[in-house]
């Protein structure tokens, strides 16, 4: 493991360590539960998804929201829009959200999460599964 040289890299390896944590204890019941997945692939990360990623973490351990587990996932394909999120409400298609920052994450958990209302920067599927 390499030196930690700042507080920042600190906070972040607490917050990567935690956010595991987190989803080992509520993997079980998932199913009941928001999901949140952050793309981390290379062209997310370059945008900033880490920093979302993190803030997002941050967030739900401020508003003791144990019903909501984050999570990341490689690349969704929306590389135009990284930062990129997906939210699960239970018994509800995923939303993907684009290009969002501080005050959209703040935005997502507010209205979306809380409330379920949607919130502005949605990227629609443009896609259909083979199944249908």
């Amino acid at each position: 493991m390499p030196k930690i040289m700042s507080l920042e890299e600190l906070k972040n390896l607490r917050d990567n360590v935690k956010n595991k944590v987190d989803l080992r204890e509520k993997g079980e019941n998932v199913d009941e539960m928001v999901v949140i997945r952050v793309a981390m692939a290379t062209c997310g990360i370059a945008s900033g998804a880490r920093d979302t990623m993190n803030y997002l973490a941050e967030l739900i351990r401020e508003e003791s929201l144990n019903n909501v587990v984050i999570t990341q996932s490689g690349c969704m394909g929306y590389c135009y829009a990284e930062p990129t999120v997906e939210v699960t409400l239970p018994g509800q298609e995923a939303v993907v959200y684009g290009h969002v920052n501080k005050e959209k994450a703040k935005e997502i958990i507010e209205k979306h999460i809380k409330s379920g209302e949607m919130v502005d920067g949605i990227i629609p599927a443009a896609h259909k599964s083979l199944d249908e």
